[in-house]
């Protein structure tokens, strides 16, 4: 197998297919395929990957684009975003780091390199400061980019809670596989490695309300969620509570009709608000599950957090296509979603259109960010969130 010919399976097999592309200049497209092939010609991966990367960033839909994290290697360091800043947030090879905000990149600030790296990412501003961290550690980037001064050395500047700065410099041939430290579907915890336990956690707060932690809706079993999501609707319709909060940060989708029992329960059950805890890691299946809560609830549903990981207009279903030259997989879309005017087109399936409500912009009702988007006592969080509504009643 080569690199070009995992190009052809791109061009093949993604473009004509993949309606999101239906919008992109046809010339652009080509100067993309082209810059690709030369990358491919001339035997190197790294280039390849990146080169592919900006060609299915082109629709600017987060659920079309290359996922390179199986066959790169990374400098050992795990950075996260969380709110407006990177966070250095754990390492490989017992490399020693301070934890703390990520300042600059061999003294370049951290966001003239996220504005030079903004074409090879795909979807929103948000999806692109979720997926774009893992570019900041691997090498080939930063010097395509223009940002690596040094080519045997990289310096991180990283500020810790405290204010201190720390100049940290790594040997650029000390890098893992980047699989170690970035998950296809990145969740923002500090351990890459993190799985849910289950699939919802509720807790009764003792006349406060109810809250629900929804980690995930991605059951490859096809099984542990919809019993999850039947149990959790039962709780919610035999527990009677003035309000309920429902935790979705991290939270990167799955199968959003699965857990439709729960929205009705929700629906039917609540008396008071309905609170929803989002991120920049509330993807997909998860933005579904809001949008049609906000849609049946109005008012009553009170979004807090940070922008989503998605929009309401995008391109999904369709599945992932491995490249086996490389090593990289590619995220493709088939169908059309249309959750803001809840209006279908060709390409959506009768499933999907059957279910689509026009949940409009879906904004803030209140921005927040708790330290780590998903560490921490959430239940602490929980309670105080409870705690203010009730004192609000």
């Amino acid at each position: 197998m080569s690199l070009t010919q995992d190009l052809e399976k791109i061009r093949e097999r993604i473009l004509p297919t993949n309606p999101s592309f239906r919008r992109i200049d046809p010339g652009v497209i080509d100067s993309c395929l082209r810059e690709a092939r030369e990358s491919a010609l001339e035997g190197s991966q790294d280039a390849f990957l990146l080169s592919a990367m900006r060609l299915l960033a082109l629709p600017g839909n987060g659920h079309t684009r290359l996922i390179p994290n199986d066959s790169l290697s990374v400098l050992p360091l795990r950075l996260v975003s969380i709110g407006s800043t990177v966070q250095l947030t754990a390492t490989a090879l017992s490399t020693p780091a301070p934890r703390g905000e990520l300042i600059a990149v061999n003294g370049t600030p951290l966001a003239r390199i996220e504005a030079a790296a903004d074409k090879y990412l795909a979807g929103t501003s948000q999806r692109k400061r979720v997926i774009g961290t893992i570019l900041l550690v691997w090498p080939h980037a930063l010097a395509h980019l223009g940002f690596s001064s040094d080519p045997n050395r990289t310096v991180y500047r990283v500020k810790d809670e405290n204010g201190q700065i720390t100049d940290l410099g790594l040997e650029t041939g000390q890098t893992v596989p980047a699989s170690m430290l970035y998950p296809r579907n990145e969740h923002g915890r500090a351990d890459s490695a993190w799985k849910p336990e289950g699939f919802v956690a509720v807790e009764d707060w003792q006349g406060l309300g109810l809250s629900l932690t929804l980690p995930s809706f991605f059951d490859p079993s096809g099984k542990a969620l919809p019993d999850a999501i039947a149990g959790a609707a039962a709780q919610v319709r035999v527990r009677p509570n003035p309000n309920l909060l429902l935790d979705l940060r991290g939270n990167t989708g799955g199968n959003f009709v699965t857990t439709l029992p729960l929205i009705d329960a929700l629906c039917e059950s609540a008396r008071g608000q309905v609170v929803v805890l989002v991120d920049k890691f509330t993807f997909s299946a998860a933005i579904v599950f809001v949008a049609i809560l906000r849609h049946r609830l109005g008012r009553r549903l009170i979004l807090i957090g940070e922008e989503m990981g998605d929009g309401l207009v995008f391109f999904a279903e369709g599945g992932l296509l491995d490249l086996p030259a490389s090593g990289a997989v590619v995220r493709y879309s088939t169908a059309f979603h249309d959750w803001e005017t809840g209006t279908p087109d060709e390409t959506t399936p009768a499933e999907i259109a059957r279910h689509l409500v026009p949940a409009g912009r879906l904004g803030l009702d209140r921005h927040w960010v708790a330290g780590s988007a998903v560490e921490g006592p959430q239940g602490a969080i929980h309670r105080q969130l409870l705690h203010s509504l009730a004192a609000q009643a």
